[in-house]
């Protein structure tokens, strides 16, 4: 009884007087005892605010729960006393009301917390940071993220989190982000995808309470503005890294706010936001330009003006990449090049930019001395002649691809090969490469390792054979999708590779034989670790045969939709010296049932195995090889 009674004064028990006028009243309480001692403050009101029912024998109390009957005031304040994260989580999975009330408690305004601050010499394990958790779909709701803010504390501390897809009614709000902010702030990296429902009252409360925020990315935010990003700038200093995406209010105010009270930057991406222009994108480089090394600007509204900002403050970009800039002409990229300010460029990578031509791509060679990676996508306008002559300019070139540059030539490429010391070369549906047969000398290049041509129609048996003359030292080749090479003209680029091929993907070419298997394995046998024959399907049992009895460092083999049956699959699980850890079967109607031994006992190393659209596999195999492979992932 002492315990539902809540007053102020001195506690004494008074016994034998009676505090009822009421002598009916007074006839139903004695008839209980007549020897009851009864809590009784002498100089203030007891405050009861539970109903008691008195009977003719005795008195009940509502069927409600004691401590339900306080206020939310008097609850708040036993919450606060509450001496670590494993309490409040139990007192959270009480009701729902106990959960909203724990996370109106702002993480310092505990008592635990208070008294950590007060010693100088105590660390709290509570405000680090480790955990992350990502919600996605129908899981990212408020109350989620409610109970994440609770029950993260005492646990190591929310460090990232991640919200993904939450478009529904009960999506995410800025209820929810609000409960994190009091109750997270060790937070340091926050990620919101799609989600129209959180605006700035919710980023807002990120930035007062998470100071700690080093990485912010918005994806398709709608609902948040300048405002949102301005209250960032103001309360995260450490900020490090933003990406925004797709987020329609968001403009050149919020970049400026970012680029003057952000002076720790490295890393901005801005993506098909239609209010950046020039003003953001200049305050932003030029503010931010001792630190920021990686760069991203897609499908915005900025002009040559910008690109001029970036190529003379851009001395710290390392990494540059840009992407479908309409309203850029060869003017902006030729200055970006000319500003010589990029010294530190290592990588760059351009798409579907109208203003890359011959003329820009080589003062961009001139003026990126350190650049070793380039990347041209969708590039319409450059021919042979600027891509030699950007080769030439750019000493430090090491890798250089090229997707659907539709200009470039076989010619083009070997112009390059001829002018700079490639380590790699990849090429990707560039339909203007066709097969030039060649009978100038040509000097080698020793230093390609890697070359990759992928999805390009007219690059066929000439151009393998001037690829092996070049190139002797090839360890990775990358032919998917030629239908057009065949055995005669892939057999002399094997025969010309000294340094040994360790990777060799010839998926999709469908007139490969087992000849050009056997031809392989004999001569890079020794060195081979991955080998994809995916879609060839003249591919037989006695490539796995030879295969089974040459590779010794195999360890990912595809022979998908090929013409192998059981037996080769036993030949590879007889190979003693075989150590195969990825093997894919997938579509080969001849491996049927019969293979189970087989692949139980290649299962021995395998960490994947691929075996869908077997059609003669039974689901009773794959669940015989799920029970014995514990430790492999069978798709099937």
């Amino acid at each position: 009884m002492p315990a539902l009674v809540n007053y102020g004064g001195d506690d004494d028990f008074y016994s034998g007087g009676s505090f009822y006028t009421n002598s009916t009243d007074l006839g139903r309480l004695c008839s209980i005892s007549s020897q009851v001692d009864v809590y009784y403050p002498p100089r203030k009101r007891a405050r009861i605010t539970a109903p008691f029912v008195f009977g003719e024998t005795l008195f009940e109390q509502s069927k409600q729960a004691s401590i339900d009957v306080l206020p939310d005031e008097c609850l708040f304040e036993i919450f606060k006393r509450l001496p670590g994260g494993r309490e409040r989580s139990s007192c959270a999975c009480v009701s729902k009301h106990w959960l909203m009330l724990l996370i109106s408690i702002r993480k310092g305004e505990f008592e635990s917390s208070k008294a950590v601050k007060e010693n100088s010499d105590s660390v709290s394990d509570e405000d680090d940071g480790y955990l992350t958790r990502c919600l996605e779909g129908k899981k990212a709701t408020d109350m989620r993220l409610a109970a994440v803010a609770v029950g993260t504390s005492g646990h190591g501390g929310l460090g990232k989190l991640s919200i993904r897809g939450s478009s529904s009614s009960s999506g995410v709000t800025n209820f929810g982000l609000s409960a994190i902010a009091r109750g997270c702030p060790s937070l340091k990296a926050l990620s919101l995808w799609n989600v129209p429902r959180v605006g700035d009252e919710g980023l807002s409360e990120i930035a007062k309470e998470c100071h700690l925020l080093e990485k912010l990315d918005l994806c398709q935010c709608p609902s948040v503005s300048n405002k949102g990003l301005i209250a960032i700038a103001e309360n995260c200093p450490n900020l490090t890294s933003l990406s925004i995406e797709s987020c329609p209010k968001i403009g050149n105010e919020g970049l400026q706010a970012i680029g003057k009270l952000c002076p720790k930057l490295q890393s901005v991406s801005i993506k098909d936001c239609l209010l950046v222009g020039d003003h953001g994108v200049s305050s932003l480089l030029s503010s931010t330009s001792s630190l920021l090394s990686k760069v991203k600007f897609q499908g915005l509204n900025i002009t040559d003006f910008s690109l001029a900002v970036i190529g003379h403050y851009g001395k710290s970009v390392t990494n540059l990449m840009l992407s479908g800039l309409q309203n850029v002409s060869e003017k902006g990229f030729w200055v970006m090049g000319n500003a010589q300010g990029l010294q530190k460029l290592v990588s760059l990578t351009i798409t579907s930019c109208r203003g890359v031509t011959d003329v820009s791509l080589e003062a961009m060679g001139k003026g990126c001395a350190n650049l070793k990676q380039m990347c041209l996508r969708r590039c319409c306008f450059i021919s042979d002649d600027g891509l030699v002559a950007f080769a030439k300019s750019a000493g430090s070139l090491e890798s250089l691809q090229l997707e659907e540059c539709n200009r470039i030539t076989q010619t083009g490429t070997i112009g390059v090969l001829s002018n700079c010391s490639l380590k790699s070369l990849t090429v990707v549906k560039c339909m203007g490469i066709k097969d030039i047969s060649s009978e100038v000398p040509l000097s080698c290049c020793n230093s390609l390792k890697s070359l990759s041509v992928r999805n390009c129609p007219g690059f066929g048996t000439a151009g393998l054979a001037v690829v092996g003359r070049l190139c002797p030292q090839l360890q990775h080749v990358d032919l998917t999708g030629l239908c057009g090479i065949t055995d005669a003209g892939l057999l002399p680029l094997l025969e010309s590779c000294e340094a040994g091929l360790v990777k060799v993907n010839l998926s999709g070419c469908l007139n490969l034989t087992d000849e050009v298997v056997l031809a392989l394995t004999r001569l890079h046998g020794g060195t081979l670790e991955l080998l994809n024959l995916d879609g060839c399907r003249r591919i037989t049992d006695a490539s796995l045969m030879a295969i089974a009895e040459s590779c010794v460092f195999l360890s990912d083999l595809d022979v998908s939709r090929s013409a192998v049956t059981d037996s080769g699959v036993a030949a590879l699980s007889r190979a003693e010296q075989l150590n195969l850890q990825v093997l894919s079967f997938s579509g080969c109607s001849r491996v049927s049932n019969k293979s189970l031994p087989s692949l139980k006992k290649l299962g021995k190393t395998l960490l994947g195995l691929n075996l869908q659209h077997c059609n003669s596999i039974s689901s009773r195999t794959v669940e015989l090889l799920v029970e014995t492979l514990w430790k492999c992932d069978i798709l099937f």
